[in-house]
């Protein structure tokens, strides 16, 4: 599970980052601390995302061999 985590990370983290940003600049806040903050917490919520993503595909994975 721990590598699966790491690959949805890398793309899960760039993409709440992203997010974030744009909900800042969508709300009308365009100085940099409110880009910065808006930055952190989507990357902050990546985090428990990709682990709860990560915990559903190992989980519904037909195939997976942990005994």
């Amino acid at each position: 599970m721990p590598r699966l985590f790491m690959l949805i990370m890398l793309v899960l983290f760039g993409s709440m980052v992203g997010a974030g940003v744009i909900v800042v600049l969508v709300m009308g806040y365009y100085d940099w601390r409110s880009i910065v903050i808006g930055a952190a917490i989507g990357g902050a919520l990546s985090f428990p995302l990709s682990w709860y993503v990560a915990k559903r595909i190992q989980a519904n994975d037909p195939k997976d061999s942990v005994e």
